[in-house]
């Protein structure tokens, strides 16, 4: 069944317009208050970032779900991650996140976890769209759902953090810069790492509103490897404005991505025998990091990309770890979503188990050369265009050319009128002249 409103992620987009306005946030909340709301004890946790928009869509979600006769346990700032957490582990009937996740202030999005910490499965989110269509209607005064604030949130999330790695660990003398992107981790965050005894330099961390992943934070660590450098930290931890994803700088000011993180995880867990199965990852990995897993007898899964498609063939074969380059790591074996606090923590697990540097645990991995071109589709339909003749004859021929030591990826983009021509293979020079010889193709194509 086609939704009309849930995404991939949830439901997001520019403030005050097309859904993303206080009136369809009260009707969402009732909606999936009726859905999700199993008896007069039904409880709904509502967490946010620290984009100012967040105050009216609390406010309106709030009122929605009371409207259904639903009880509200309000979370104030938190990360994604950290709400599904305490869903899972307060019993509540579900969890909503108010969150645009990496995104600018200018744009926010609604999100729901189920009861078990997971993300909703598509007929819960049909069932809440069958809902929308419906007129609004309120439940009985007795009925009403109750709020209160959850005042421990913050402190029960902390706590959980520190529990994925051993407590016997100590990182004194260990300095750690930490980036929080202005956003839901600025109170957390720094605080997990000052009681696992490191030296914590924290930047990105003065949320108003308006700032929220604006020149800080995972999509943009250059501030945090400057900031490593300057410093003479051991390494940095970017976390993006909801606290899914990270990316971490190493001892050289270097910075290290989700494919990196995941092959230094995968490496800890293949030693401990903690690693169950074959890591996940997309279209968009590095295939560096699947030969890397290939050499240490690790098989590797791609999936379309978006954490949700990562995380469903993880569950699917009960397999522990899987993540994208963009630094969202689902570590299965230590809760139920991407959480970019957890993972770091396991690659410091990792670095105080080995006595090895970030640097040196990274090497292992060689990134191959990757070349991305846009080819604008103009008034061109994508499937039309990929489906040529000229332009499947151009992939097939780079394919049989570079074999088992590069790879081609040709998609049309999620959010605009754009083909996406991608080429990785071992040198840089060849890959750019094998990606423009099939952009060439494709804009043939296009301009007929």
């Amino acid at each position: 069944m086609a939704r009309k409103y849930f995404g991939t992620d949830g439901i997001r987009g520019r403030v005050g317009e097309g859904h993303i306005n206080p009136e369809f946030v009260l009707k969402l909340g009732w909606a999936a208050g009726r859905v999700l709301g199993n008896g007069d004890q039904a409880k709904v946790l509502i967490g946010k970032d620290t984009r100012i928009s967040g105050y009216m869509f609390e406010a309106a979600l709030e009122a929605g779900l009371a409207a259904a006769g639903v009880n509200i346990r309000l979370l104030g700032p938190m990360p994604t991650p950290g709400i599904a957490y305490l869903t899972r582990t307060l019993h509540a009937s579900a969890g909503i996140v108010i969150s645009a996740s990496h995104n600018p202030h200018e744009d926010n999005g609604i999100k729901f976890f189920s009861g078990s910490g997971n993300k909703l499965p598509d007929d819960v989110e049909e069932a809440i769209e069958a809902e929308l269509e419906k007129p609004m209607t309120t439940v009985c005064s007795d009925r009403l759902g109750k709020a209160k604030r959850l005042e421990d949130a913050r402190g029960r999330y902390i706590e959980f953090c520190k529990s994925t790695i051993p407590s016997r660990m100590d990182f004194s003398g260990m300095k750690i810069v930490v980036d929080c992107a202005h956003g839901a981790t600025y109170h957390i965050a720094p605080d997990v790492l000052e009681e696992i005894g490191a030296e914590v330099i924290t930047i990105g961390a003065e949320p108003n509103g308006l700032n929220i992943n604006d020149g800080f934070g995972a999509t943009k660590p250059r501030a945090l490897a400057s900031s490593v450098r300057v410093n003479g930290a051991d390494l940095g931890i970017a976390l993006d404005g909801d606290g899914d994803r990270v990316i971490m700088v190493d001892d050289k000011g270097e910075i290290v991505d989700g494919d990196e993180i995941i092959y230094v995880i995968a490496q800890s867990r293949l030693r401990n025998g903690g690693l169950v199965g074959n890591v996940v990852g997309t279209h968009m990995s590095n295939l560096g990091l699947e030969v890397a897993l290939r050499d240490l007898g690790v098989g590797f899964d791609r999936v379309g990309v978006g954490d949700r498609y990562i995380l469903e063939r993880l569950c699917d074969n009960d397999w522990t770890l899987g993540g994208e380059p963009s630094g969202h790591i689902i570590c299965r074996d230590r809760t139920t979503t991407g959480d970019g606090i957890v993972s770091a923590l396991q690659v410091l697990a990792e670095i105080h188990k080995t006595g090895r540097t970030l640097s040196e645990l990274r090497q292992g991995m060689r990134k191959y050369p990757q070349e991305l071109i846009n080819v604008p589709l103009g008034t061109a339909r994508a499937a039309d265009v990929m489906a040529c003749q000229s332009v499947t004859e151009a992939v097939q021929a780079v394919e049989v050319d570079m074999g088992d030591q590069g790879r081609v990826l040709l998609r049309p983009s999620g959010t605009e009128p754009l083909i996406r021509v991608m080429v990785e293979g071992r040198e840089a020079d060849t890959v750019v002249a094998k990606a423009n010889t099939i952009a060439d193709v494709v804009r043939a194509q296009v301009t007929g």
